[in-house]
C-alpha cells in the first residue's frame, strides 16, 4: 500500500540520473571516475609484507651496508693476485770518446735482458684469498644482523601504527557514544527530568573524550612519520597508511624449539664463528708469512766480453734467497694466535646472549598471553555490559549520576588496556622474531 507514495519520488530520481548524464561529458564522467579509483588506492593501507618489501629496497642505511660487503667482496681480487714478474733491459761498453785515434762506439757494447720473479711458498696467496673470502662471510652476516635490528625497529614502529589506529578509532565510537548521551540528556534537561547540574557535569566529561581523540591522532600521525622514515619514502603523511591484524596468538610453542632455531638463524652468532674461523686462518698465514720466499732470476746478454771469445751471445740463471736469521714474523704469530682465543670468546658470548634473547622474549610473551586471555574471555564483556547496565538504569532514574559516569570511565580504561596489551604482546612478538632472526609470530 506504500507503493503510490515511492512511484513519484523514484520518477523523480530517474528523471535527476538522466538530466545529469545528458549534463556531464563522458571525458569528464570517466576522469570523475578515474580521480575516485586514485583516491581510494591513495587511502588503501600496506600490509606487513608490503612495508617489508619497500624498506629492503628503500633504506639507505641498509643499502649503504650492502655496498660494504660488495668492498669486502672486492678484497677477494687484491688478496689473490700473484707478485708480477720483473724485466731489466740494460746496456754498457759503448765507446763515447775516441783513444788513441781510434774511435768504434759499437764494438764493445753490452745489451743484457733479465726476467725475475717472486715465488711464494707454503700457499701464501691461497691463504690470504681465503681470509679475504672469510672476512666477506663476516661482513655478510653482519649485514644480516643489522637488517634484522633495523627490521625489528620497524616492525616495533609498524605494531605502534596499528595501535594508535586502534585507539583512533575506539575514542571516535566513544566520542560518538556518549554524543549520543548527551543529546539524551539534554532531551531530559528540557523535559525537566534532570537538573542543570547534573547536566553540565556530563558535559564536561566529553573533554576527556576529546583529549583522547586528539592524543590518539597525533600518536598516529607520529608513527607514520617514523615508518615514512625508516622507508625512506616522501609520500605525505596524510595519503600513507598501513593495515593488519591488530590481535594476538593464543598459541605458543615450546621454549626450546626457539632457542634451536636462534642456533640455526642468529647472523651475530654466526658472524662469531665466522670469525673465529678467520682469526685461525690469518695464524696459519702469519706462520706461512715467515717463510722464505725465493726470487728466480733469468737473463740474455748479448756481446758480454767474457775469457770465451766466442761467447757472443750468453745466458744467466740465479736463485735469490732471503737468509732467514732472525725471525721478523714473531709477533705477528703471536698475536694471532691470542686473536683466535679472543674469538673464542666473542663466540661463547654471542652464544649466551643469545639464550638470554631467546629466554627474555619468551617470558614477555607469555606473560603478555597471561594478561590478555581474561580480557578476551571475561574483563572485555563485562566492562560493556556494566557500562550499558548502568546506562539504561541511569536513563531510567535507578542508578546515579557518578555511578553513570564511573561505569563510562571503567569501560574507557578497559576497552584501552586491552588495546594497549595488544600492542605490548605484538611488539613482544617482534622481539621473540628479533631473537630468533626468524618470524615465528606474525
Amino acid at each position: 500500500m506504500h507503493i503510490p507514495r515511492v512511484k513519484p519520488y523514484l520518477s523523480y530520481f530517474m528523471r535527476t540520473i538522466r538530466y545529469l548524464v545528458r549534463a556531464v561529458s563522458v571525458p569528464a564522467l570517466m576522469g570523475l571516475l578515474f580521480g575516485c579509483c586514485l583516491s581510494a588506492s591513495a587511502q588503501q593501507g600496506l600490509t606487513w609484507d608490503q612495508v617489508k618489501a619497500k624498506f629492503e629496497t628503500g633504506n639507505p642505511t641498509l643499502k649503504a651496508d650492502a655496498a660494504n660487503v660488495d668492498e669486502m667482496k672486492a678484497n677477494e681480487v687484491t688478496a689473490y693476485l700473484r707478485p708480477n714478474p720483473q724485466f731489466t733491459l740494460s746496456t754498457d761498453g759503448t765507446q763515447i770518446t775516441p783513444y788513441h785515434g781510434v774511435w768504434q762506439p759499437l764494438v764493445g757494447t753490452q745489451i743484457q735482458t733479465a726476467f725475475s720473479y717472486l715465488h711464494e711458498r707454503d700457499h701464501k696467496r691461497e691463504l690470504r684469498l681465503k681470509s679475504a673470502q672469510q672476512g666477506t662471510q663476516i661482513a655478510s652476516s653482519q649485514h644480516k644482523d643489522l637488517e634484522r635490528n633495523l627490521l625489528f625497529t620497524l616492525r616495533a614502529v609498524f605494531v605502534q601504527t596499528l595501535e594508535a589506529k586502534s585507539v583512533v578509532a575506539l575514542s571516535r565510537e566513544e566520542l560518538a557514544y556518549y554524543d549520543h548521551i548527551i543529546k539524551i540528556s539534554q532531551d531530559r534537561f528540557q523535559a525537566g527530568d534532570l537538573a542543570r547540574i547534573d547536566l553540565d557535569r556530563i558535559e564536561l566529561q566529553r573533554v576527556q573524550y576529546e583529549s583522547d581523540l586528539a592524543t590518539a591522532e597525533v600518536n598516529l600521525r607520529t608513527a607514520k612519520i617514523q615508518m615514512l622514515q625508516l622507508l625512506n619514502d616522501k609520500t605525505p603523511v596524510d595519503q600513507f597508511d598501513v593495515e593488519g591484524p591488530f590481535v594476538f596468538q593464543d598459541q605458543l610453542q615450546p621454549l626450546g624449539t626457539f632457542r634451536q632455531i636462534a642456533l640455526t638463524n642468529r647472523p651475530d652468532l654466526q658472524a662469531a664463528l665466522e670469525g673465529l674461523q678467520q682469526a685461525q686462518t690469518n695464524h696459519k698465514l702469519a706462520v706461512a708469512n715467515g717463510s722464505t720466499d725465493p726470487t728466480f732470476s733469468g737473463w740474455w746478454t748479448y756481446n758480454p766480453s767474457f775469457n770465451n771469445p766466442y761467447a757472443h751471445e750468453t745466458l744467466g740463471l740465479s736463485v735469490s734467497i732471503p737468509l732467514r736469521i732472525f725471525d721478523r714474523n714473531q709477533g705477528e704469530k703471536l698475536r694471532t694466535q691470542i686473536d683466535i682465543d679472543r674469538n673464542q670468546q666473542l663466540a661463547d658470548a654471542s652464544r649466551a646472549q643469545l639464550f638470554s634473547d631467546v629466554d627474555s622474549a619468551y617470558a614477555q610473551v607469555s606473560s603478555n598471553l597471561t594478561l590478555l586471555r581474561p580480557y578476551k574471555t571475561q574483563y572485555l564483556t563485562q566492562a560493556l555490559y556494566v557500562r550499558d547496565t548502568e546506562t539504561y538504569a541511569w536513563q531510567h532514574g535507578g542508578a546515579s549520576l557518578m555511578d553513570f559516569l564511573n561505569a563510562q570511565s571503567d569501560y574507557r580504561n578497559v576497552q584501552m588496556a586491552y588495546l594497549q596489551l595488544v600492542g605490548s604482546y605484538l611488539t613482544a612478538a617482534a622481539q621473540l622474531n628479533l631473537s630468533v632472526a626468524q618470524e615465528v609470530i606474525q
